[in-house]
């Protein structure tokens, strides 16, 4: 059975509007039972999303494939696919009879692909009268304690948590058949995941450079303005990389309480508010939301919902109003230099023609006029990078997301209340911030020396005791005190 995951159009209804979705081809077709789950959910699941459970459902019949005479009910082979994710298909002699030959895959992402199947399996079995692959059964002792935690904390961190349904409660008597192993806690991402500021200005007016534009006066000769003003909405506003190129050319203007910072906001892809320059057959204007406009004006949909190169994510933020986020720059001197180099920015781009409303555009070539690609970004951030010295990782923060954590950092130091540091991410949760504002090893090393200086005053004024070391004693407390049968010492060491 050969599986190839690919973009469909698909008809579903007499109006003749078309649903772009991945969709699974198997030898006899497509799989159709998920591209009626997908139809079914699109509405409010993203494109990144839906291509996630065709991988998961690949996966899973490619195991299934593999293991078809060994294993007889669905409940049972979905379990053993889940331990197989968390162990691997290799055995200890190197060979795997399946022929699979998978590595272990990460803790995280079998939970995620255990809760994406559980839920396609569930939808089916529910319109098709099979059994899930992962049913419900009653919780023993321990798993009601877990959930029972779990349902807590997840009101607690709820917007509207004293409206807690009462059914959370009932929920916990019950688990599913296959659990997801809990993962080892991380109580913070290291400061590596945040760009470096001290290279920030380097990044912009060397890293960005163009071919020969040195010694040019011409700004927009000298630096690819596109790049630098996106680079600025993440490391001065903490924008999503994706979130940036859903910018339209209307959202930036002088801001009102000050002209010389821009005021930038970036629309929800669909539910945005849109220009007022679409008229009715009676020259009317039309108000209406960007995703009538873009299909009314230009005949494309939204870039979240495209599943070809032009696809920007949109991880569903917490929006400022209807329906935008709005920049708020830590600190302003971002917001002037973005103003500055947007400026220009439209004078460079003015006498490009284009067919669409976005603001970062292709500048050159047979493509010039067309949307810019997130990847292409990535490609240009990367050689940037490298320009300066540096070299792209996320373990060093030199990836574009390292600029948010950036932004988060630099809120975190200059002591922002925490609930102003969440409007100011737009997260939904408060604790979505900690990975961008935890204390690094950098913070508490300083904390730490901070501290052992008071503890040193203490010590002087006699309100605290030290412990003292002898080194000269220490050292010569001899090895082959603390080792007498030799396990470790000697001439022949039994361990080593």
């Amino acid at each position: 059975m050969d599986l190839v995951s690919i973009r469909a159009q698909i008809v579903s209804d007499a109006t003749g509007a078309i649903s772009e979705i991945p969709i699974l081809l198997t030898s006899e077709g497509p799989l159709l039972s998920l591209v009626d789950y997908l139809l079914w959910v699109q509405h409010d699941r993203s494109s990144a999303w839906m291509r996630k459970v065709v991988q998961d459902v690949k996966l899973l019949l490619t195991y299934m494939k593999a293991n078809s005479s060994s294993l007889a009910d669905p409940e049972s082979l979905f379990h053993s696919f889940i331990q197989r994710l968390y162990t691997g298909t290799i055995g200890e002699d190197g060979l795997d009879p399946s022929g699979l030959y998978w590595k272990r895959y990460d803790h995280r992402a079998i939970g995620n692909i255990l809760t994406r199947l559980t839920d396609f399996s569930n939808w089916v079995a529910d319109r098709q009268g099979t059994a899930p692959l992962n049913p419900l059964r009653t919780a023993s002792g321990y798993d009601a304690m877990v959930a029972i935690a779990a349902s807590a904390a997840r009101k607690n961190r709820a917007f509207l948590g004293h409206a807690w349904h009462v059914m959370s409660g009932r929920k916990s008597q019950y688990a599913r058949s296959t659990l997801s192993r809990r993962s080892p806690k991380v109580s913070a991402a290291d400061d590596a995941h945040a760009f470096p500021e001290r290279y920030f200005e380097d990044l912009l007016f060397h890293g960005f450079s163009r071919r020969g534009g040195q010694s040019q006066d011409d700004p927009s000769k000298r630096i690819n303005i596109r790049d630098v003003l996106i680079t600025l909405l993440m490391h001065g506003a903490g924008f999503r990389l994706s979130e940036c190129f859903h910018l339209w050319i209307y959202d930036v203007r002088p801001s009102p309480k000050n002209p010389t910072v821009a005021q930038v906001r970036i629309h929800h892809p669909s539910l945005g508010e849109a220009p007022d320059d679409l008229v009715d057959e009676r020259g009317n204007s039309i108000k209406c939301n960007r995703g009538t406009y873009l299909a009314s004006k230009y005949a494309i949909r939204p870039r979240n919902e495209l599943l070809n190169r032009y696809h920007a994510g949109w991880k569903d933020p917490s929006l400022d109003a209807n329906f935008y986020m709005e920049a708020h720059w830590f600190d302003e001197e971002f917001g002037r230099y973005f103003l500055r180099y947007w400026n220009l920015y439209l004078r460079q781009i003015v006498q490009i023609p284009r067919h669409h409303p976005y603001a970062f555009i292709v500048e050159r070539g047979s493509s010039a006029g067309g949307m810019y690609c997130v990847d292409s970004y990535v490609e240009a951030h990367a050689k940037a990078v490298e320009r300066i010295g540096l070299v792209p990782a996320k373990a060093s923060g030199t990836t574009p997301h390292g600029h948010r954590h950036a932004y988060g950092r630099r809120l975190m130091r200059g002591g922002v209340d925490p609930l102003i540091r969440q409007r100011a991410l737009h997260h939904k949760s408060l604790g979505s911030q900690a990975v961008y504002t935890t204390p690094n090893s950098a913070d508490i090393s300083k904390a730490l020396n901070n501290a052992a200086t008071t503890l040193d005053t203490l010590v002087a004024e006699g309100r605290h005791v030290k412990p003292i070391f002898d080194l000269e004693k220490l050292l010569a407390y001899g090895f082959a005190d603390v080792d007498p049968d030799g396990l470790l010492s000697g001439p022949n060491p039994k361990l080593r």
